[in-house]
């Protein structure tokens, strides 16, 4: 299984992240103003938060009405084989799916669990094609359609 050691950060970096999950583009010495460090301290801490990974990356969080995507779809998925390949091929189909937002292997019922952004139920259909029935190795898929998206893209509690 593979997992990241956690890296140690202080309070002052916990301040700094807090900030930043809401508004990464907020100036450096605004932030320095609300955490009692100057610009250059704030500048390095956040230099250093990218380079040991706790910033994974920074991105703008798009409207998907905005962009005529309007449609979550949320799949559980069950394999028919565990054989570790077979999986590593259904996680790399997964993985290089665009319209695939999040993916997890999970416990249970099911195998994998995939937040899909669509344009319409069309795009789902042929996804499903490619995804599901091309790809190999899945016994079968539930689709929940989102009616609402009530929370998503959540800051992280530190």
């Amino acid at each position: 299984m593979e997992q990241k050691l956690t890296v140690a950060i202080d309070e002052f970096d916990r301040k700094i992240l807090r900030i930043v999950q809401v508004d990464n583009q907020t100036p450096q010495r605004i932030i320095g103003d609300q955490v009692g460090l100057s610009s250059p301290a704030v500048a390095r801490r956040l230099q250093h938060l990218r380079k040991v990974g706790v910033i994974r990356r920074d991105i703008s969080v798009v409207d998907e009405n905005g962009v005529g995507r309007p449609l979550t779809i949320i799949v559980h998925v069950t394999t028919e084989n565990e054989r570790l390949d077979l999986l590593d091929g259904m996680k790399d189909r997964f993985l290089n799916c665009p319209q695939v937002q999040q993916c997890y292997y999970v416990t249970g019922e099911m195998d994998f669990i995939l937040i899909l952004n669509v344009k319409d139920m069309a795009e789902y259909n042929d996804i499903t094609r490619t995804l599901f029935f091309e790809g190999g190795n899945v016994k079968s898929f539930r689709t929940c359609v989102s009616m609402q998206n009530v929370k998503a893209n959540g800051i992280v509690p530190i």
